[in-house]
């Protein structure tokens, strides 16, 4: 009976032995590393660098004050149309004269009692010189009847008249001298025109006369005002900017010089988030030469060089873009239509080469690629890869070459 139960204890206990070495290997037996595959595949592939860009007004006039004087009221508002040379977008007036402190008034008076003394000593000039020609007028008609009878010489004759016409000369000078005082006593008088000159003032007053319309410079819409209210402007104050938004729109892309190199004239772009429900098509159209630098959010300095982008498409198509506004521009330096991509995810570095892990029968497999054009989503496959093979997406440090992998359901 002893030995009975000794022999089933035995047996129980080799049981619990199994089980629990079953249950140990069980837990520890290595299970297939869940993870994501992607494929490798042939289609269009395009590399873009993107930036955000602004739209403008390709030719753009700044409306200006011509003269110095009173801009009265800006009656146009933004977005108003107009026609060049017909339409008048602004109405100025000449400017008030400046007032005269005393001292100034003092001295423009001296100086206009100054003017008349010396207008008045070149009329006494001319009168002197007057009475000098006809002197010499009186000379020379006597010595001409002198010398008809031969009483006189002829040297007497020309001696007479070389007087009168230094006499006429005299009165021509002392003429000139006048118009000459005469034009210093009126700048003299202007001088003293203030805001209290009665006869100014109302001269003033008649705006109609007064008035210079300022005529819009192109065809288009006002983009916006500078100056509406009215004031006083000197010449070549900016008022208002005019263009053409629905026939000369385009976009400014400031980029990073390294991308810029990679950029050529003629280049496609795809401008997107700019509102509307379908991206548009543009161009480059110039790149500038010179960089700019600017500071990023960060306060990096950066190097930007300003690109110009056309725009292709039809002008329905951005009917509601208008100037200023910001877009999204994806510039195009390389596309191929038939290309062999991998998912850029599925790449590593392995020293100083790219490297996948293939999915084969369950198993993870290292396999070294040459890899071309990469845009960030995929990458072009030059070598290594067969279109259809499955590789690894995101492959983490628990994967090596030869490891069970399985693929993650997706719910």
């Amino acid at each position: 009976m002893a030995k009975a139960k000794r022999r089933s204890r035995l047996i129980l206990t080799f049981i619990i032995v199994v089980l629990i070495g079953g249950a140990l290997a069980a837990a520890f037996w290595p299970r297939p590393v869940m993870v994501d595959l992607g494929e490798v595949t042939r289609g269009p592939m395009m590399v873009t660098i993107d930036e955000e860009g602004r739209t403008r007004v390709a030719e753009a006039y700044i409306v200006s004050t011509p003269v110095a004087g009173r801009l009265q009221r800006v009656q146009v508002v933004p977005g108003d149309p107009v026609v060049r040379g017909e339409t008048v977008v602004a109405h100025m007036r000449p400017s008030n004269p400046a007032a005269l402190d005393v001292r100034t008034r003092e001295q423009a008076l001296a100086a206009v009692q100054a003017a008349e003394a010396a207008l008045r000593v070149a009329r006494a000039d001319l009168n002197a010189a007057i009475a000098n020609r006809d002197l010499a007028e009186t000379e020379l008609d006597r010595a001409r009847q002198l010398t008809e009878r031969q009483i006189a010489s002829e040297a007497a004759f020309d001696r007479a008249r070389q007087n009168f016409r230094v006499a006429e000369a005299a009165v021509e000078t002392a003429e000139a001298a006048i118009a000459m005082r005469e034009a210093d006593l009126a700048n003299a008088r202007a001088q003293l025109i203030g805001f209290d000159d009665q006869g100014l003032a109302a001269a003033i007053g008649n705006t109609r006369s007064d008035d210079i319309p300022l005529y819009a410079p192109a065809d288009g819409r006002i983009l916006r005002i500078m100056q509406q209210s009215e004031t006083t402007l000197p010449a070549g104050a900016p008022i208002m900017e005019i263009g053409d938004v629905e026939g000369e729109l385009e976009v400014v892309v400031d980029l990073i010089s390294s991308d810029a190199v990679q950029v050529e004239v003629g280049d496609p772009v795809i401008i997107e988030d700019w509102g509307g429900t379908r991206p548009l098509e543009g161009e480059v159209r110039r790149i500038d030469p010179f960089g700019i630098t600017e500071y990023s959010a960060l306060g990096v300095e950066e190097q930007r060089v300003p690109v110009t982008v056309a725009l292709t498409g039809p002008p329905e198509e951005r009917r509601a873009l208008g100037h200023g506004y910001r877009v999204e521009a994806r510039i195009v330096v390389w596309q191929e239509d038939d290309a062999l991509r991998v998912p850029a995810s599925a790449l590593f570095r392995t020293r100083e080469d790219w490297s996948v892990f293939v999915a084969e029968g369950g198993v993870a497999v290292l396999r070294g690629v040459e890899i071309g054009r990469n845009n960030g989503i995929i990458a072009e496959v030059r070598e290594g890869l067969d279109p259809g093979e499955q590789v690894i997406l995101y492959p983490s440090a628990a994967i090596a070459d030869g490891t069970a992998v399985t693929q993650r359901s997706v719910e």
